[in-house]
């Protein structure tokens, strides 16, 4: 399985993200510059944190329009993995492949910090390896964490099973205490907690690694074992 790191200007957690996928699960993964539009030879696309493009305008807008993600946006629609973190997560929801918007944290400062989060669903190809209800421990770091949508979008998230992740103590105001949604088909997961940065006990949590097993497990039952 190879991984694709998408990395646009300003982008400053890819090298984190690279890092848990090379360097602790031991595989394929590239550092791809947004100016390269071929992703063919990915089978997983990675956005990772960080300001891409300083946060001009609205977090993530800017990088939503840039070319490399007319080329995420078709592999997101023949089902091939697609995870957006921090700022990965607002350049989902700019770019129209997540529902609702990410906003300026309730009490208008940036967070840093250890948070409990919540399994809320086990059943996809990011999350099997977690038990549903499980409290995980995963590191925030935004400024612009408060999701938000709007009563109906809610209620769609809610019946479709799309919220994968909540906050035990909600830290920044999101509507449900939502910390992760995916899309309808389960396979573009965006969430505000960092998970590439809770993959080594020494640094806090190993939590993280059981979301990057599962989706390498279930993408090779998919693909290979069915090849």
């Amino acid at each position: 399985m190879k991984f694709a790191v998408i990395v646009f200007p300003g982008s400053n957690c890819d090298r984190d993200m690279y890092h848990a996928i090379k360097g602790i699960l031991g595989k394929e993964a590239d550092l791809v510059w947004y100016q390269n539009s071929n992703l063919e030879d990915y089978d997983a696309i990675l956005l990772p944190g960080g300001f891409s493009y300083g946060d001009y305008l609205r977090t993530g807008a800017v990088a939503a329009t840039s070319e490399v993600m007319t080329q995420v946006k078709e592999h997101a629609e023949k089902g091939k993995p697609v995870l957006g973190v921090c700022n990965g997560f607002q350049v989902l929801t700019e770019s129209g492949l997540l529902p609702g918007a990410l906003m300026k944290n309730k009490q208008l400062s940036f967070l840093c910090r250890q948070e409990n989060i919540v399994v809320e669903n086990n059943k996809t190809m990011f999350t099997t390896g977690y038990e549903k209800g499980e409290i995980v421990e995963f590191p925030i770091a935004h400024g612009e964490g408060n999701y938000f949508c709007n009563e109906e979008t809610l209620a769609e998230l809610k019946a479709n099973n799309q919220i994968v992740f909540t906050y035990q103590r909600n830290p920044n105001g999101s509507v449900a205490d939502i910390a992760g949604i995916t899309n309808k088909l389960g396979n573009v997961l965006g969430m505000m907690p960092h998970p590439e940065r809770a993959v080594e006990a020494l640094l806090g949590s190993d939590d993280g690694v059981r979301l990057f097993e599962s989706l390498i497990n279930n993408w090779r039952q998919a693909y290979v074992t069915n090849a």
